[in-house]
């Protein structure tokens, strides 16, 4: 696997990524109904690109087809907006490069922390990190509850 930026190819992978980890690994932690709830479907390409223009910078790790089958975005005050793998690689040690990957690239631009807002499965990958948990939050998306854990990591 190659870590590289990510490229406006990369949009329907980032749409598939994201809805089959939600609904396949997610599905670890997560009722039916609350996976259906966090991605009801992929996301349309056209949203997906406007993410990647809003000035996040956004890493994928690319397979050796150069098909993405992971990615991590960090917005410019530190955070760590959406982290996911396709189910198939998960567990491989691609999730450590990649946050290797942004945590590098953090630090050259004088971060002085991380947070993140944590999926149980994501919460374990954190904590083996060096994250400490900020506690749990409940919220409510399309009518169904769901949870995740606000997280930080003090970089100086």
């Amino acid at each position: 696997m190659q870590i590289r930026p990510f490229e406006p190819r990369d949009a329907a992978d980032w749409a598939r990524i994201f809805h089959t980890a939600v609904h396949q690994v997610g599905a670890r932690d997560y009722t039916p109904e609350q996976c259906a709830a966090w991605s009801p479907e992929p996301a349309p390409i056209d949203r997906v690109l406007e993410r990647a223009q809003d000035g996040r910078r956004i890493w994928v790790a690319a397979d050796a087809a150069d098909v993405a089958q992971g990615f991590i975005e960090l917005e410019a005050d530190g955070h760590i907006d959406c982290f996911y793998l396709a189910p198939k690689v998960a567990g491989t040690g691609i999730g450590a490069d990649l946050y290797a990957r942004l945590e590098g690239e953090a630090r050259a631009l004088g971060l002085a922390s991380l947070y993140v807002e944590a999926s149980e499965a994501a919460r374990r990958f954190f904590l083996r990190q060096g994250f400490a948990e900020a506690g749990r939050r409940e919220f409510e998306r399309c009518g169904v509850m769901i949870h995740n854990y606000a997280m930080t990591k003090a970089l100086t």
